[in-house]
């Protein structure tokens, strides 16, 4: 099988991106896995690849079709969208909020197009994407309207534990308003359909309990009787292979030993908090129901780090592995 084509965007030019984008694409594995075309500006990374002491060369390519991929050169879809004396390494800038949005869409315009196979995506900042007055939240907000997606999914993948999640960004008590039979429902189904998309055929999905020992009956709360378990004895009829609600302080466990295929999470840190314990640098965001694979790292600019060449690629070389694997089975919606 041919290698994939996956456009690595830069992220932040002030961040760590830039830099464990360089070092990512000095791995064997990664290369040997896909072909990466880096979606950034030149100045800027031949700036972190100074930081990194990258001793190898920076290639500009007119479009993925252009590239060699090959070890010891990094193929640059240059962007030139950055003002090198103006960049201030580590701090909030509208200009690099602005940049990094940019790459996002240069890279959903060529992954819709089919000119690259999935986008991999280094960390935004969302100060900054708002010093630049862009109108989003992060990745998943940005590629949902750039696409016309309706309500992506995320799912975190660490060794062999997958995680999807009912909310997001949301306040806890918001996040526990969300938790009603019809939520519930139509994520199991969703999540269900997103595993077959990547080729995870079989297996169980559990769905986490939201109280203490899943509310033991209606003694610690009340919303996996009236809300959680009537979407799963819905889901069972349906034909969907679920089972919950399992209390949270031992779904993930069972999971990570394979006993399910993955958890569906009722809020945000219920389900962060598990994956990065597992392995913190390792973890990746998969987004799924958009028209291409994305995966992302599942950390931040890390402003302080930003300039010393001293950040982990850890989490960048596995969303880059992590999206060719998924490629081999994937079907696009």
């Amino acid at each position: 099988m041919k290698r994939p084509l996956i456009a690595v965007t830069m992220g932040d030019p002030a961040g760590i991106g830039p830099e464990i984008v360089v070092k990512a694409l000095q791995d064997e594995e990664v290369m040997a896995a896909s072909r990466p075309l880096v979606i950034g500006d030149r100045g800027v990374l031949e700036q972190a690849a100074r930081f990194c002491e990258f001793q190898g060369k920076i290639r500009v390519v007119g479009g993925p079709e252009e590239g060699a991929y090959t070890l010891g050169t990094i193929e640059l879809l240059d962007l030139e969208n950055v003002e090198l004396a103006s960049l201030k390494i580590g701090a909030v800038q509208g200009m690099c909020g602005r940049a990094a949005f940019e790459y996002i869409q240069k890279a959903a315009e060529l992954a819709s197009s089919g000119r690259v196979d999935a986008i991999a995506t280094a960390p935004i900042n969302k100060e900054s994407l708002r010093a630049a007055q862009v109108d989003f939240i992060g990745h998943t907000e940005i590629l949902s309207a750039l696409t016309g997606a309706t309500d992506p999914l995320t799912m975190f993948q660490v060794r062999t534990l997958r995680v999807f999640f009912l909310s997001r960004h949301v306040p806890l008590q918001r996040a526990c308003e969300l938790v009603t039979r019809e939520r519930v429902l139509s994520y199991i189904q969703r999540c269900s359909e997103a595993l077959r998309q990547i080729g995870v055929a079989e297996g169980t999905l559990a769905v986490a309990g939201l109280n203490p020992h899943s509310g033991e009956h209606g003694l610690f709360g009340e919303e996996e009787v009236k809300e959680i378990e009537p979407a799963l004895r819905e889901a069972q009829r349906l034909g969907c292979r679920v089972v919950g609600p399992v209390p949270a302080d031992l779904v993930f466990h069972q999971a990570l030993q394979g006993q399910y295929s993955a958890v569906l999470s009722l809020y945000h840190d219920q389900g962060h908090i598990p994956t990065k314990m597992v392995d913190f640098e390792r973890t990746v965001s998969v987004t799924l129901g958009l028209p291409f694979l994305r995966t992302s790292v599942d950390h931040g600019t890390a402003f302080d780090l930003a300039g010393t060449g001293k950040a982990s690629a850890a989490s960048m070389k596995e969303a880059i592995l992590v999206a060719a694997r998924y490629l081999r089975d994937f079907r696009r919606p």
